[in-house]
């Protein structure tokens, strides 16, 4: 018996999905660049012709996991960034974000990680894309800021793009304290903290 073209759909996107999924974890110990197609659909139980059904290649792969990866964050940035009761106030919803979201998307962190210098060229240029747009969200909502008055629009995105570095900065910071103590985890969320409130201090005085 056929399938209807709704069932079709629904098991398309569930080998896909597989296929995303397998990929992710074989890159916990390797780069994109030495991932073999043939490796990941071994890992889901399709036969190697299945994978081009989804992706043109195993870069075409890499670019829909950073979309997987980093494309759902913007909320995340907005509300990072959304005015707050004062600046230690947002750093601290900041870094509780950036905990949360390393703790929940290991894998997708490390992936992102390692591959934004990555030999995998699509693949960079999804990650600093996507990174540009997490930068252009940051300056349009400083740009909101009664304290961004007298700011020209090259400053407000150098400045944007200080507070996405140091997003991932932190975001790695945490990545590699996940399994650490207690104590040592502490003192990541403390240095995430004190770096962000670096930056915060500098904006408050860049015009002086």
């Amino acid at each position: 018996m056929s399938h209807t073209p709704g069932v079709r759909q629904a098991q398309k996107r569930k080998t896909r999905q597989a296929l995303l999924d397998a990929a992710l974890g074989l890159l916990e110990e390797q780069s994109l660049s030495s991932l073999g197609l043939r490796e990941v659909t071994r890992a889901v139980g399709v036969a190697p012709t299945a994978f081009y059904r989804h992706f043109h290649s195993t870069a075409d792969l890499g670019v829909a996991l950073v979309e997987e990866a980093l494309g759902s964050l913007h909320p995340m940035i907005r509300t990072t960034m959304s005015p707050a009761e004062d600046d230690d106030e947002r750093i601290a919803r900041a870094v509780e974000l950036i905990a949360g979201h390393v703790a929940a998307h290991p894998a997708h962190v490390r992936f992102i990680a390692r591959e934004r210098h990555g030999g995998v060229q699509p693949v960079r240029r999804a990650i600093r894309e996507q990174l540009a747009r997490f930068a252009e969200e940051v300056r349009a909502e400083l740009a909101t800021d009664a304290s961004a008055a007298g700011w020209s629009e090259t400053d407000l995105r150098m400045l944007a793009g200080l507070y996405v570095d140091q997003m991932l900065i932190t975001a790695s910071l945490f990545l590699e304290t996940l399994d650490a103590p207690e104590e040592e985890r502490r003192r990541a969320v403390e240095t995430a903290r004190r770096q962000l409130r670096l930056i915060s201090v500098g904006r408050t005085h860049w015009l002086d």
